[in-house]
């Protein structure tokens, strides 16, 4: 028997002809460390993707470069067929290597290749959204991406992508993709402490266009700040809860993708995220990284 549905945070947020939930949730984690391999408990990972979906989740993030394929599998395994709300977003442009390295692979035939591979992993057709992973594991790296993105535009045009995006990029590379075709989201890290794209949230906001935020909480090292565990501490919630109510009233074009590999840490975020943040909150935390 499932356990009571939760009020998702934030709404929906509709992606030019896809309408997602605001809180969405990110399968990375579902692999095994350092996201390589499978999961020590594959029961418990078909279950958090079984729990998100019957919770009401619209929009999950995934890529067949974690594991390699193994987060795809489990979401094929888990939730296939799919509800037809459901809207499954990946990312192409990195593979992974024995060390569990994160080269790049931007070639066209690499392009095509992964696509084909998402295709097939995740028993689809046709990807909703396929964001294109630019830069490195160090974080964005200037450079044209014209050929790169031209190339999922020619897969667009196959039909075999309804949408494009872009993760890991420069204000500038988003501008360059945009006069190549329409992109409906940006993924790039952001949160309390890495406010880098501050900017371009908010010119994204009046254009239409979502920004999805990666390690909202701070990735492989969780944030830490004195200010934000003094609201923690006044509104009676843990840090991790602040810190993505506060992303959801950063602003509206802003998706949320927390993961996680546990049923009642998902849970726990998706009430978390609920927080209402006053005035005084929010100017605590807006200091946090600036």
């Amino acid at each position: 028997m499932s356990t009571p549905s939760l009020s998702l945070p934030g709404g929906t947020r509709t992606l030019s002809d896809l309408t997602v939930t605001r809180f969405g949730y990110g399968a990375m984690q579902l692999a095994g460390p350092w996201v390589m391999g499978p999961p020590t408990d594959r029961e418990g990972a078909l279950a958090v993707l079984r729990e998100a979906v019957d919770l009401g989740i619209t929009h999950i993030d995934t890529s067949d470069a974690y594991g390699p394929r193994i987060t795809n599998e489990l979401i094929r395994e888990a939730l296939h067929p799919y509800p037809e709300s459901l809207h499954i977003v990946t990312k192409v442009g990195a593979t992974r290597d024995e060390q569990g390295g994160w080269p790049t692979a931007r070639r066209p035939e690499d392009l095509r290749q992964q696509v084909h591979d998402n295709l097939k992993s995740l028993q689809l057709d046709v990807l909703d959204l396929v964001n294109l992973r630019l830069g490195n594991a160090e974080g964005p790296q200037s450079g044209s991406l014209a050929e790169a993105f031209e190339t999922l535009v020619e897969l667009q045009q196959q039909g075999l992508i309804r949408h494009l995006g872009v993760s890991n990029a420069t204000e500038g590379q988003v501008t360059e993709a945009q006069s190549i075709a329409p992109i409906v989201c940006v993924q790039n890290m952001y949160n309390l402490a890495h406010r880098h794209d501050d900017k371009l949230i908010d010119r994204l906001a009046t254009e239409g266009v979502a920004y999805v935020p990666f390690f909202p909480l701070g990735g492989f090292t969780p944030l830490q700040s004195s200010a934000l565990s003094a609201v923690a501490a006044r509104l009676k919630a843990t840090q991790m809860s602040v810190a993505l109510a506060w992303l959801l009233q950063r602003s509206p074009n802003i998706l949320l993708i927390p993961g996680t590999s546990s049923t009642a840490h998902l849970r726990e975020n998706i009430a978390g995220a609920g927080l209402s943040l006053s005035h005084e909150d929010l100017t605590e935390l807006d200091d946090i990284g600036r």
